[in-house]
């Protein structure tokens, strides 16, 4: 990962399609567009590549989720659990819709663990959200049992996990719902964009309304839509969409050149016996976009990243325990209330009250835990090259 590091001539020649009709907006303007629908052919190829039923393309990977949401009627009141370690969008789209995000924490699977999954279940709970962090699945079994056992629904983040597996499934088609991100960082890129899938129809048939203020798409004219339900602008845009049709038909290359990367990278980080490995539910499901692993102590990380700047290698490694972006331990907007817009009684109970919580699980592990990202570019030689500095560094700490 990421695609834009083979952006080549498929792309070109799809926004070029667009460019030469000059149609850039997804929906309408039929004869002018000379039958080009780069977004209805990116969501046929998500289908196809994925084997699933429904993808509705939206604009970023937040909107796929926000509008999942929505359209599961999860709203006001409704308690959402989600990991500790995530993105800060994931919470950003809970609270978007009025519900309130009940942060948990993960195990070494860098996911949600399930124990506190069940010990966070109150009456209001709604759904439980995984979020399939640096390409690997979370405990998808476990997960569906304590939501089945419980009537609750499960939506998969898998945002960061495009082609990662579960048992021969794509993460983000076993639950009720799936959300993807396309942003210019992820293994396929759109530059922006993101998709929520399903294989319910009537889910899909209201992902397609709500993401396009609510037009219920069944005629010609798109002006004489009709609004059953209300919606808001999460459209993509035929550039974005064309972009990442390009991409996505590309998709078995990039996994094929992540895993051959990983497996040469973790060959020789594996002969380093102070640190160990993140724990993947199904390994053989790892889309390899990254490699996760713990040294031995909170003060050994540190060491090494001090190590790694000051020789001007941390670059592609991510120590996320310090993370503005990526873990609860700096989301200080979130645990102060810092919003723009006003919450509703519910949630300001819940974020007040996530000051005082106690993460010492999660931070036990996220404060060892590094992660290498695999790049689509590398040589065979680079690869070694990299790990080599990587594996030198760590073993200088000891």
């Amino acid at each position: 990962m990421p695609g834009f590091e083979l952006f080549g001539e498929q792309e070109r020649k799809e926004v070029n399609e667009v460019l030469e009709t000059g149609i850039l907006m997804r929906y309408g303007f039929d004869g002018a567009r000379k039958g080009r629908w780069k977004a209805k052919e990116l969501e046929q190829e998500i289908c196809s590549q994925l084997s699933v039923n429904h993808a509705q393309l939206v604009s970023s990977g937040t909107a796929a989720l926000t509008t999942a949401l929505a359209v599961l009627g999860i709203g006001a009141g409704d308690e959402v659990i989600m990991p500790t370690f995530t993105f800060v969008a994931s919470f950003e789209a809970v609270l978007s819709v009025g519900a309130v995000p009940v942060l948990v924490d993960v195990d070494e699977t860098l996911t949600l663990n399930p124990e506190a999954v069940r010990a966070a279940i109150t009456p209001a709970t709604k759904c439980v959200m995984p979020v399939h962090m640096c390409g690997a699945p979370a405990d998808l079994d476990a997960l569906k049992a304590i939501c089945e056992q419980h009537s609750l629904l499960l939506l998969e983040d898998a945002c960061q996990s495009l082609g990662a597996k579960y048992k021969g499934k794509y993460v983000g088609t076993i639950g009720d719902a799936g959300a993807y991100s396309f942003d210019f960082v992820k293994t396929v890129t759109c530059g922006e964009g993101g998709a929520v899938v399903t294989n319910d129809a009537q889910t899909y048939t209201a992902l397609d309304a709500y993401s396009d203020h609510g037009h219920d798409h069944k005629g010609v004219d798109r002006g004489a839509d009709l609004h059953p339900f209300l919606g808001y602008n999460f459209r993509i845009s035929e550039l974005h969409a064309a972009v990442g049709l390009a991409q996505m038909r590309r998709l078995n290359e990039f996994l094929s050149l992540q895993k051959k990367n990983h497996a040469i990278v973790k060959e020789i980080l594996s002969t380093i016996p102070q640190i160990s490995f993140r724990k993947i539910p199904d390994e053989s499901g790892d889309s390899c976009g990254s490699v996760s692993w713990f040294l031995p102590s909170e003060e050994k990380a540190k060491a090494l990243v001090t190590k790694l700047k000051a020789e001007n290698i941390l670059a592609g490694n991510f120590y996320w325990y310090d993370n503005n972006w990526h873990y609860i331990r700096n989301w200080h907007h979130l645990k102060n209330l810092s919003t723009y817009n006003k919450l509703n009684p519910e949630q300001i109970d819940a974020l007040e009250r996530l000051s005082s919580r106690d993460f010492s699980a999660s931070d036990t592990i996220m404060s060892r835990c590094i992660t290498t990202n695999i790049s689509l570019t590398w040589t065979e030689e680079q690869a070694k090259e990299k790990a080599d500095k990587l594996k030198a560094a760590i073993e200088s700490v000891f």
